[in-house]
């Protein structure tokens, strides 16, 4: 299946991924260590995967979210009948569950489950015996999955199996529960009863939302994912819920995103203050101050769902890959990258919970000094920047405007809400800064900021100068590197990051890859800055086509082959989708207003 023929399911503590063809694809072990505490890997029965559907040819596959919730519903047409298959993980639990309800609508439809249970990355086959009460547990290790239901299930080829028949009006459900392999299975679940209260509570976060837009279905779903890629117990929002899913077909640039990025910070406390979830972006802002605690010179680019900074990278040489995508990567390396622009995120993201109230107390205040003033002693040194380059350090200028950020927001929380700081000496390195980028950073002959200085070469990175204040939208400088941006690292519309080379003197890396959506979203916004809404709005539209039937977007697009690439669901994809609504909307119904106003 393509990237888009995936919806999620997810419980605030982990997330499976659901097929158009029935398949459930689910990392179940709460291995929070590793990442992998949240969906894993696509590809096939080599990695475990789960299928409920009819045995006979489908005709029509129809599949939608119930309402405003992460409750799915397929139905699946075929000549002597249709089913509704439900999926849904139950919340506010101590247990993880996936639940599955068949249920025949019209005719009669002869179906086939089939689970296969891999743990350790599809290298550990599990023990499996019979339960009593009816159904399967399979075991290794420290990990067992249980499987409740009433359908017979027999073993075939290393996989549970069940056939049954459902005509209109009959139902099965199928339970599957992770719990450690040295405990008792948990106690049978009540599938209707779960499925009821599973309802009720996305029923009622999503009445919790205040805004009243044009795109509110939208954002309303955007909102949705995001909430299912929050670990609950720590307030921690991984960026997607898989991993080494490819930004290029055949190619390496294949990641490992099921960790917590700083830099989604400032967007994702954005998307949930501005819609109302001042109780996730408490939680967020906590989170990040617990994760970013230490010394300033040790701060993370990543973390882990709890926080971990343990995080190796791994190549899983024993797979495949997605559509033969290698490598396969757990872990990601860029956690011990020094990525300059990560400070300037963290401070933006605190001054913006202070502007929507969420106070800051002394010891978070006391490491906002250390941060502010480790900046202004190391803004001058090359780092691996936003894109998380692969090859050589550079002085790169969306690095640097992020470092003047950390400055900025120092000094407006010491002038905007009292807080002390060694105002004087801050004002001087963060005008210091400004004019050095304005110089550096600023190609003459091009009419635009460059990717780095010295360099010639563009990114849309740079389409974040405005957004964050460090020059007014209408700047001439400003417009021609927006205007440089939209003509030439635009492809169909869309953004790509850079030019990749052939050398691979940009980013270490062979050469390849999809427009990237956030960047995309930075482009409507930035033209909305400069006045041209209709076009921004066109934009906007033309984005919000590339979503899935579900609402879902990956990180990347290829616009030539027409499909999504990348991690999916993509946090940052959907974040930037919610602030460029929230943008346009203040258009339509209120002032303007824009993050430069910080």
């Amino acid at each position: 299946m393509k990237i888009e023929d995936y919806g999620i399911i997810g419980d605030l503590h982990t997330v499976a991924l659901v097929g158009r063809t029935g398949s459930i694809d689910w990392m179940c072990a709460p291995r929070f260590d590793s990442g992998a505490c949240f969906a894993a890997l696509l590809g096939g029965p080599e990695n475990g995967a789960w299928c409920i559907a009819p045995e006979a040819a489908v005709l029509e596959i129809r599949r939608s979210y119930v309402e405003d919730t992460l409750i799915l519903e397929s139905e699946f047409v075929t000549a002597t009948g249709t089913v509704r298959l439900t999926d849904f993980m139950p919340t506010n639990r101590k247990r993880r569950d996936v639940v599955r309800i068949v249920e025949g609508v019209a005719g009669e439809v002869a179906m086939k489950m089939n689970l296969t249970i891999r743990y350790d990355y599809g290298q550990t086959v599990p023990w499996v015996q019979h339960l009593d009460e009816g159904g399967v547990s399979a075991m290794a290790g420290p990990n067992a999955l249980a499987l409740r239901t009433a359908v017979p299930t027999y073993g075939e080829d290393l996989s549970t199996v069940a056939r049954f028949k459902l005509a209109a009006g009959e139902k099965e459900a199928f339970v599957l529960t992770w719990y450690p392999s040295h405990e008792t299975a948990p106690v049978a679940l009540n599938a209707a009863e779960a499925l009821a209260e599973t309802r009720r509570f996305w029923a009622e976060w999503s009445g919790l939302c205040t805004y009243r837009g044009p795109w509110k279905k939208e954002v309303m779903r955007s909102l949705i994912t995001l909430k299912a890629l929050t670990y609950a117990p720590t307030g921690g929002i991984v960026a997607a819920a898989t991993t080494s899913l490819p930004e290029f077909i055949g190619g390496v640039r294949n990641w490992d995103y099921r960790y917590c990025w700083l830099r989604d910070a400032t967007f994702t406390l954005y998307s949930f203050m501005s819609a109302g979830y001042t109780d996730e972006a408490k939680a967020w802002s906590e989170w990040l101050l617990r994760a970013a605690g230490g010394h300033p010179g040790k701060l993370q680019i990543m973390y882990g769902a709890a926080g971990e900074r343990m995080l190796p990278e791994i190549e899983l040489k024993h797979l495949a890959g997605y559509e033969n995508s290698r490598p396969v990567r757990i872990g990601n390396a860029a956690a011990a990258q020094f990525q300059l622009d990560v400070y300037g995120e963290v401070m933006d993201a605190l001054h913006l919970a202070r502007l929507v109230g969420i106070k800051s107390d002394e010891e978070s205040w006391h490491l906002q000094r250390h941060v502010v003033n480790f900046v202004a002693a190391n803004w001058r040194e090359p780092d691996e920047g936003i894109w998380e380059i692969r090859g050589p350090r550079r002085h790169f200028t969306h690095s640097k405007v992020m470092a003047w950020v950390a400055l900025d927001r120092g000094i407006k929380a010491i002038e905007q809400f009292g807080l002390d700081g060694d105002l004087e000496r801050w004002k001087a390195v963060r005008a210091e800064m400004h004019d050095d980028i304005c110089q550096q950073g600023y190609h003459p002959r091009r009419k635009a900021f460059t990717q780095y200085y010295g360099g010639d070469e563009l990114d849309a990175s740079l389409l974040m100068l405005p957004l964050v204040g460090f020059l007014p939208a209408t700047d001439e400088r400003i417009v021609s590197t927006i205007d440089a941006i939209a003509l030439e690292l635009t492809e169909n519309g869309l953004v790509k990051r850079y030019l990749t080379l052939p050398s691979g003197e940009v980013d270490g890396l062979p050469p390849g890859e999809g427009t990237f959506l956030p960047c995309s979203f930075w482009l409507a916004d930035c033209l909305h800055l400069l006045g041209r809404t209709q076009e921004a709005e066109k934009l906007f539209a033309h984005l919000l086509a590339l979503r899935n039937d579900l609402g879902l977007l990956a990180e990347e697009y290829d616009p030539q082959a027409a499909r999504q690439l990348g991690n999916v669901p993509q946090a940052f994809s959907h974040v930037c989708m919610v602030n460029t609504a929230m943008n346009l909307t203040r258009r339509v119904i209120g002032p303007a207003d824009d993050r430069s106003t910080r």
